[in-house]
């Protein structure tokens, strides 16, 4: 039987690899709480809102980048937080944050921060650089 902490990680590996790589949009509504709020949201001029990080990843990121892959390199949870480094690969097909499509290969590396409450995320914070 999996830990609470284990239970957690298992939860953001399934957001990372069933709606962020796959699209599933059942799998964002059943992870996602509806008072979610994302924190870092303001850094790239979206609302915080659960409904504006499935547009972002639906229309936005997953309209730019095709074959999107998911690794995750490393997970640490304490409590109900669950940090997770990681990295999104595709293929950059059209314009994504100021960059243009070009055909070329896409490497976006991410620290993510996911607090969650009854297996559903409620609050995330993260720090990205794209490559």
């Amino acid at each position: 039987m999996l830990t609470s902490l284990e239970q957690n990680k298992a939860i953001v590996r399934r957001f990372n690899e069933a709606f962020i790589a796959q699209g599933n949009q059942q799998a964002f509504e059943e992870i996602v709480a509806a008072d979610f709020i994302n924190h870092t949201a303001a850094s790239i001029n979206l609302p915080g809102d659960r409904e504006a990080v499935s547009h972002f990843i639906v229309n936005v990121l997953r309209q730019a980048v095709k074959d999107i892959t998911v690794e995750i390199y490393d997970q640490v949870a304490e409590g109900d937080t669950v940090v997770t480094r990681k990295a999104i690969r595709g293929i950059q097909t059209g314009g994504f944050m100021g960059i243009p499509g070009n055909g070329q290969p896409f490497t976006m590396h991410i620290i993510d921060i996911v607090r969650l409450r009854n297996g559903q995320y409620t609050e995330h914070w993260s720090l990205r650089s794209i490559a």
